[in-house]
């Protein structure tokens, strides 16, 4: 049994809390609401939107204590994956990524679920923290599943817009198509494994954000595809829409690199008020064509 610390206590850390005790851990739960640390801690899972990431990290004493993250996001001030945020804020910690088609809804009432977990000692982890009914498959691209799952609530977003504007199921597949080639370009580029992208955290997530409504990335992007305001579609998803704060940094980062990711730039513009889903799927209906590989 180990001492298992979950930090952020939303419905992804409390469904993390209840299958890793499941497994056999004590469990301990860190918040702002209630911010006390057991004496020693095996373990920290931080389970908080991305963009908090750096300022709870900074607050905990995280130490040599091995820590894995569950954000699915880009720091947007920096550009930084959480691997590299807490390279800075914590060291000395070992890092894991956990990411993957899971929502915490499903996972609180039993229901089978698997995911991916990153880091140098995953498979030992992975062992220890897995259930019958939450599998995990370890691996050592912590880059492949962090960019995974930073980048399709992005083109979930763009699937919750054209499912709300009313283009159809078809539409839907090939955004869904298209945005895992920009996703596998910009991962590749950045040296993650294909196999990775391919796996739960990569495709797997993927098809789970951008087909259910459940997801608050979809429904975000429904909400403005029907007519609704940014401020509007952000009240009605009732929690933090990551794909909303990652996407502008996305966007900026792929133009520096030189990576095509159109629909993801489209994206950026929308939420950022810098443009309409009528212009921006005009614009991406337009393109030129070109060869589906490149």
């Amino acid at each position: 049994m180990s001492r298992i610390v979950i930090i952020g206590d939303g419905a992804w850390g409390r469904a993390l809390a209840i299958v890793f005790a499941k497994a056999g851990h004590e469990i301990a739960i860190w918040s702002r609401r209630n911010p006390v640390l057991p004496h020693s801690t095996d373990a920290f899972v931080a389970a908080v939107p991305a963009q908090h990431m750096r300022e709870v990290l900074s607050k905990i004493a995280v130490g040599r204590t091995p820590l894995i993250s569950a954000a699915k996001g880009i720091e947007r001030t920096s550009g930084k994956l959480m691997a590299e945020v807490a390279a800075e804020v914590a060291p000395q910690s070992e890092f894991y990524a956990l990411s993957g088609p899971s929502f915490a809804a499903d996972v609180i009432a039993g229901l089978p679920t698997a995911v991916t977990l990153a880091g140098p000692a995953a498979i030992q982890w992975a062992e220890k923290l897995g259930t019958t009914h939450f599998r995990i498959y370890p691996t050592t691209d912590v880059k492949g599943v962090e960019i995974g799952g930073a980048m399709k609530n992005i083109l979930a977003i763009a699937c919750g817009i054209c499912e709300g504007q009313g283009l159809g199921e078809s539409a839907r597949a090939s955004l869904v198509t298209r945005g895992f080639a920009e996703l596998s370009r910009y991962a590749r580029a950045q040296g993650a494994q294909s196999e990775t992208l391919m796996g739960l955290s990569g495709i797997g997530d993927l098809m789970l954000t951008c087909t259910s409504a459940k997801s608050r990335n979809y429904a975000y992007g429904h909400a403005i595809g029907r007519g609704a305001s940014l401020v509007e579609a952000m009240a009605e998803a009732r929690g933090v829409v990551e794909g909303a704060y990652s996407a502008g940094i996305a966007a900026k980062l792929a133009l520096e690199k030189k990576i095509d990711m159109p629909i993801v730039s489209a994206v950026a513009n929308i939420v950022a008020g810098h443009s309409t889903p009528h212009d921006e799927i005009t614009k991406l209906l337009a393109r030129p064509v070109r060869a589906e590989n490149q």
